[in-house]
Formats: structure tokens, sequence, C-alpha cells
């Protein structure tokens, strides 16, 4: 070892001597008159982290069928997810899937990768042709981050000279049960508010969102008016997953482990504040909106949001800035200065709809990068969601302008390579793919009008099409090419060319100058879109009406119900009103939500077709007990169906519920919608409903009877309507129904012109021959 080696050597040993010293004496505590002090950390627990194992099938991922792999369509992909505030510290796939019975053993075989990575290779054995097969493949959890993808890639042979990619006797089909398992482990969260929305929401979190909601005993409207709007904030942001918001009085959620991990957020203003908040030296007085975030006492890996005020606008005004401007959170103390609306909402602005005042271009819809691009023979569609007001009226139109520009791979030759378009599954056109031209501009019109749906020609007339609030607009690129030859006597095998198509970004859709205009009541529009009290994405022109004391069941209720609602309109409820008072809210000119039991003063209203008691519970049927077939329409009903025709009573104990839609008694424009029920198990049904878009989607007509076998929906009463059309165009919209009087009024109307004529006529003659 040379001189200088050696004096490194023992140079490094003394330091390594001092700093075991250094770190065995202790610190010297800092002086309460130090003022840059540095904060000390506090001591971590030595206990493990929660952690659980998690399990998701392809099914619950996203795949709701099962997938089958091709000699040219060999590569699938599943997408998942991983909440910010959580590490996989395991992770395995257990794949099912049959191999078809043609295949060369041990030569075939899918390869597994995660995030690009290779993780392993499952051989086909000959036992296993033609069955159905599981294998459990590891994969390594340090590859797992937020947005994963789990790709597969088959790699099949049938015979060893001149092999046809193309030969339909390559494929496996990969199950639907295949499902991906994470031991996910929780971290362990700083109380910081820059982080907000986490861990109370993360968009990587596929499952429906549940956030414990803590008030004092009998909390007031303001209190529930604040909770509704940071309610209305976290369904907006949950969107298509639900939101369940559990309440409590005077008491966090219990917990049944110290590493349990849910997070809850507590209402307090100085006067009123729940029971575990009275100690003032720990919970002190706020003079200003305040919000933060500290360990539960029970818990210290759950969090609680405590939003304090002097008052009720207070909370009101933290509640809004927590949803309008978290990114300017940070620490665990926040004081909320000022929250100010610069500029008011205006009709049918809802983020989650298509704006229908000019054409909007296809860059607007898209949800995810490259959702416009695709490659491979046999590509997967590309898809567009289009969300509209319900009550959009296309009745009799010429047609919805759609200018889509595409580009793909020029085939070799031109072949049977096309582009399809369809709208919610019915076919529009195909467009030939040419070789020359590998950038096309199409100009085409959706039809709203009864064309044939064979009516093909050189103008791409398409076939009629029914416009409604939920579209997929859908493009499919269908490639035709000549993989090879598989005679044995000339064998010749072409490598597929890595064929690519776009749709693109300046492709426009145009729904301007249609005018808003809707038979009512339908509760599938106030199901699917949130209608009408998502017309004002703030819902500042409604008023939910509440029992004056509600149970914890009622003002979860309450949360869920207007959570759903701007879930479909994609904007929080900021201007919403509450109120127990019926008669002054029956009065005013908004749309109104009734929770609980139906005022006295509206059962005898003889559009009311269902009343829930204690003592009995009534029901008004219509002729033949079938008129929820008229649901769906956009014009007057034809006949009497919808009429009442039967009422039945009943007593009962088991738990009902109910949706009751009908038009407001004081403005014919505006309309009512009750979410009816009696105690909380009826409101447990309610709950469940309102929380599930599945079962959402089952409520139409202006009655849905909610029970635990299921939704039954009808139609009774007369039909109203909502919004406004130019007087010919709502003359003839109803004239449409009765085209006996259309007639009538038709050879009326023929009669007086030619009467009309021949009068101008003998006038003419009359004066050229005095003039004579």
């Amino acid at each position: 070892m040379s001189r200088f080696a050696k004096k490194t050597f023992f140079t490094s040993l003394a330091l390594m001597a001092l700093a075991s010293e250094l770190m065995a004496a202790p610190l010297p505590l800092p002086t309460s008159g130090s003022a840059s002090a540095p904060k000390v950390p506090a001591v971590e627990s030595t206990a493990p982290l929660p952690n659980w194992s998690v399990t998701r099938t392809f099914e619950q991922l996203g795949r709701p069928t099962d997938t089958l792999l091709l000699g040219i369509n060999s590569a699938e992909q599943v997408e998942f997810t991983l909440r910010r505030d959580r590490i996989a510290s395991d992770a395995s796939l257990q794949l099912n899937y049959t191999p078809s019975p043609s295949l060369i053993p041990t030569l075939s075989h899918i390869r597994v990768y995660l995030n690009e990575v290779l993780m392993g290779v499952v051989p086909i054995e000959k036992e296993q042709l033609g069955r159905q097969t599981q294998q459990k493949i590891a994969l390594d959890p340090r590859l797992v981050s937020d947005f994963n993808r789990v790709r597969l890639e088959f790699v099949g042979h049938y015979t060893d000279i001149c092999e046809d990619p193309a030969n339909n006797t390559l494929w496996v089909n990969i199950s639907r049960g295949s499902s991906l398992t994470l031991q996910e482990q929780a971290l362990s969260l700083s109380n910081d508010l820059a982080y907000f929305p986490l861990p109370f929401f993360d968009p990587r979190n596929s499952g429906k969102l549940e956030l414990p909601i803590v008030f004092a005993a009998d909390p007031t409207l303001g209190e529930q008016r604040a909770a509704t709007i940071l309610a209305s904030y976290f369904g907006s942001q949950a969107n298509w997953r639900g939101a369940k918001f559990p309440v409590l009085f005077d008491a966090l959620p219990s917990v049944q482990n110290k590493e349990a991990t849910q997070p809850s957020v507590v209402f307090a203003t100085n006067d009123h504040r729940p029971a575990f908040m009275s100690d003032l030296e720990k919970f002190p007085a706020v003079d200003a909106p305040v919000v933060e975030l500290i360990d539960h006492p029970d818990a210290p890996y759950s969090k609680v949001l405590l939003i304090m005020g002097r008052n009720e606008e207070d909370l009101a005004t933290a509640a809004k800035a927590l949803a309008l401007g978290g990114n300017l959170l940070r620490g665990s103390r926040v004081t909320i200065n000022k929250v100010e609306e610069l500029q008011p909402r205006k009709p049918y602005d809802a983020p989650a709809w298509m704006r229908t005042d000019r054409p909007v271009r296809f860059a607007e819809l898209v949800a995810y990068p490259e959702q416009l691009q695709v490659s491979g023979l046999q590509p997967r569609p590309i898809t567009l969601d289009i969300n509209l007001p319900p009550d959009l009226f296309v009745w009799r139109n010429q047609g919805i302008p759609l200018r889509t520009q595409y580009r793909y791979t020029a085939p070799s030759a031109n072949d049977d390579s096309r582009l399809n378009i369809s709208l919610n599954d019915q076919f529009i056109t195909s467009l030939p793919l040419t070789r020359k031209d590998t950038s096309r501009l199409e100009e085409l019109r959706l039809s709203v009008l009864s064309n044939d749906s064979a009516n093909v020609n050189d103008k791409l007339i398409v076939p009629s099409l029914k416009i409604g609030d939920r579209n997929r607009l859908r493009f499919d690129f269908n490639f035709a090419s000549t993989m090879g030859s598989a005679q044995r006597d000339h064998c010749q095998t072409i490598l597929p060319a890595n064929t690519q198509a776009v749709i693109d970004e300046d492709s426009t859709i145009d729904l301007s100058g249609y005018h808003h205009y809707l038979s009512m009541p339908d509760l599938k529009v106030f199901a699917r879109s949130g209608f009408p009290f998502s017309r004002m994405a703030d819902m500042s022109e409604s008023i939910v009406v509440v029992p004056s004391k509600g149970t914890a069941t009622q003002v979860s209720t309450l949360l869920e119900a207007v959570a759903s609602i701007s879930a479909r309109s994609g904007y929080p409820a900021f201007g919403v009103r509450l109120s127990d008072d019926w008669q002054s809210a029956s009065k005013e000119d908004a749309d109104l939500l009734l929770l609980g039991v139906m005022a006295p003063e509206m059962r005898d209203n003889p559009d009311l077709s269902l009343l829930l008691q204690r003592q009995h519970d009534m029901l008004v049927q219509p002729y033949g007990n079938t008129a929820i077939d008229a649901t769906n329409r956009r014009g007057p009903s034809i006949d009497g169906r919808n009429q009442p025709a039967n009422r039945v009573e009943v007593t009962a104990q088991a738990p009902i519920a109910a949706m009751v839609g009908m038009q407001s008694p004081s403005h014919n424009q505006r309309s009512i919608v009750a979410l009816l029920g009696n105690d909380d198990a009826d409101y447990t049904l309610l709950r469940d409903v309102l929380t599930d878009s599945s079962k959402m989607d089952a409520v139409a007509g202006s009655v849905a009877l909610i029970r635990s076998s299921g939704i039954y929906s009808q139609l009774v009463g007369d039909q109203y309507y909502v919004g406004n059309l130019p007087w010919y165009l709502l003359m003839w919209y109803q004239l449409s129904e009765h085209p006996v009087l259309l007639a009538i009024l038709a050879v009326i109307s023929v009669l007086l012109s030619a009467f009309l004529l021949w009068r101008a006529l003998s006038w003419a003659a009359h004066r050229r021959l005095h003039k004579e």
C-alpha cells in the first residue's frame, strides 16, 4: 500500500470514529429564546405500517369480456392504478387462459410484461391445449407506480413450415376472471394540506369513495349546506366511481385497530362543535375560516380534516376554498381570507357536458393521451364520449355536422381497408382507406331524420340516429393485408407493416343552434344527468328541502344526492340552497329537491301518483301498468295509457323508498324531484341507489319504487314541458302526433291559398279590363 493510500485510510478511520462519538452524545436542546431553532421531527414508531391485499379481476379493470389473442392481433394490455399514498410490497398475476388445441406445445407461449419490463414467459404445454388453465406469475413490486400496464403477448405456432400468421387456429383466450393481486402498504404521510385532496380522495383509486362526515348533534342548515358543498366537490371528482358519506354526530369514526387508514372530515363552529372538540386549549376558537389537518387520536395513520369557523358562513367559505383553491394549500393549518365569485355560471355550462354554442374540437373531448391514435392490423376502436344536456331538442333537424380528419399508414394496394364510423352502436358510414390518400378530410352530417338505413351515395347521407344525453362516437380502422402464402412448394412469409392510424385532434362536431325543450316529468334525465338541477352547474337555481331535524342517515342521503348530481355535471354545487320550510321554498322560482316525506298541502295534488306514510302507502297505476314505454319519447303521448286508472293502498312494515317527479305548483317551468322515505331503513335503500350508477340507470318515468327486490319505474299523469321553442317549430312539434288534424289543416291551408290566389288573379283581370 502506498504512503498516500495509508494516509487516506487512517484519515477515514478517524472521521468515522469522530462521527460515532457525535452520534452517541446527547444533542443540546434549544433554549426558549432561540427564534431560529430548527424543528426536530418526531421519532417515527417502529410498528409496522398498515398493509393489506387487494385483488382486482380483469373485468373490474375494464375488460367486461374475455380477450382473444390472435396471430395478427397478438397483444393486449390491462391498466391498473395505485394510490399515491400507498406502495406495493408484493404483486402477482393470476392468468386464466385457454389455448387453441392446434398449437404446437412449448414453441407457443405467452410473454408477460409489467410497465414494459419482461416479468416471465408462460409456456403452453401439451396437456393445456383446448383446456382452461391457471398460471400464477410473480410481478416485481418495485416497478409498480401510480399508473401501470400489464401487457400480454401471444407467440403461437401451428406448423413448422410455411406458417400463416392470419391462420384462424392461432389463438388463445384470456379470461376476464384473470386477476391482479397487490400487497399494498400505507405510507406515513405528514399533516400537509399541499397533498389535498389526498388522503381523502385519489383519482388513481378506481373504487367507490367513502368519506365519513362528522357534525355536532343536530347540525344546523348552514352546517349541512357547508358539508353539501364539500360533498359535491368530492362527488364531482369521484365521477363514475360513486361516493358515500356516512354521517356521525359528536364522535369520530371508530377504529378497530391503530393501523386503520380511514380519513374523515369534521365541521365545527365556535358555538357548535362535536363533543371531542370541547377542549378549548387543544381546539381553540377561531376568528376566521380555518382548515386544519390532524391525526386521528386513536389511529395515527388516519387523518382528520377540521373545517372550523366563527359561524355557518365561515364553514361554507372554507368548503368553497377547499374546492376552488386546493393548489394554494400548504402546511397543516390554513386560514381562508376570501373566496369571491368573479363571474356567475351560465345555463348548460357544466364541465361534463359538451359545449353547444360552437363547434367543438376532438382535442376538447379526449380523456387521456393517445386516445385518438391506434396501431396494428386489427387496432382497437377509437371512441369518444359525448355528454349532452338531456333537453337538447334535435327533432326534425337536418343533421349534426361532423368534420373528421384522419391519417393512416398507406396500404400496399387499394384493397378492402376501410374506416367505419358509428354512433351509439348505430352504423353511420364506411370510408375507403386508399393507397394514395394517407390524409383525408370528411364532412358528414349525423342525421336525426327518419331516412332509410340503406341510403348511401356520394354525399354520404347517413341513417337516422337518436342523439341522447350520453353518446359514444366510434371509429374503426380495418386494414386488409396479404400476409403470405402457405403453399409448401412456394413458401412466402411477409412481415406485417407497423400500421398506424390517427383521428386528428382538429376534427370537430357541431351541436350549436339547437333549442332546449323537454317533456317532463322524466326521472331518467335526473338519474343520468342530474337534470333539471344540473342545468345550472353550481345548482344556483335549486333548493333542497330537508327535514327540520334530520337524522344521520337523512343527512347522508342529502350529501350523496347532491354529490351524485355534481358527479354528472362535473362541478361542485356552490350555489345550492337548503330549506326546511316547504311553503316558502315552493314559492321560489327554483327547482326543488325534496328529501323526506311529502308536504301535507301536496298530497291532494292531482299529479301526485305515490304517497309513502307510516300508516299506509298509496300508489296510482296507469292503464295496463305499462306506461314506462313512453319514458324515452320526445313527443306528447298519443293515448291515455299513462293516465291514472287505479289506486292501491297497502300497509306493510318492510322498508320502501321512492323517487317521484312532478311539476312545481307555483312555476310551470320548474320541477320537483322528491326522494321519499320514512325511516333510516328507507333512506338506506335510497342511498344504495344514489351511489350505484347501474341502479340509477333503472330509474325512469315519473315514479320509481325502490324495494329490496329492485327498482320498479312507471309513468303516470299528465306531461309538461320545460324550455322554449319558436312558435312555428312548437306548432309542428305539437301537431306531429296528430296526423289527421295535420292533414285537415294542410287541406284548409291549400284551399285558403287557392282562394286567395283566385281572388288575386280575379282582381288583376278586373283591373286590366277596366284599363282597356
